[in-house]
């Protein structure tokens, strides 16, 4: 990702300021300010409620990470089709 130029934002009447591209795909901040007095906005993304469970698992963050990089380095293995799991109505 490359830092966008910096941009001059100017607060409202009410104090707030418009971070246009600056939010693009971030659903909030935490804002705090540092000691020297800057505001800082660190962005987050929320995630489903149903995969939380995933974060909170370390051995089970573990196993998608080390699957993700392997996939990532090609180590991928080809099974054959799964359909004979599927149960047929």
């Amino acid at each position: 990702m490359h830092p966008e130029p910096k941009k001059t934002l100017r607060p409202d009447s009410k104090g707030r300021i418009a971070l246009g591209n600056f939010a693009k795909g971030i659903s909030s901040f935490h804002a705090y300010q540092d000691q020297e007095g800057r505001v800082v906005l660190e962005p987050q993304i929320e995630i489903p409620a149903r995969e939380a469970w995933l974060w909170k698992n370390p051995t089970a963050l573990a196993s998608v990470k080390k699957g993700l990089a392997q996939a990532g380095e090609g180590k991928v293995v080809k099974r054959g089709s799964f359909a004979h799991y599927a149960e047929e109505d």
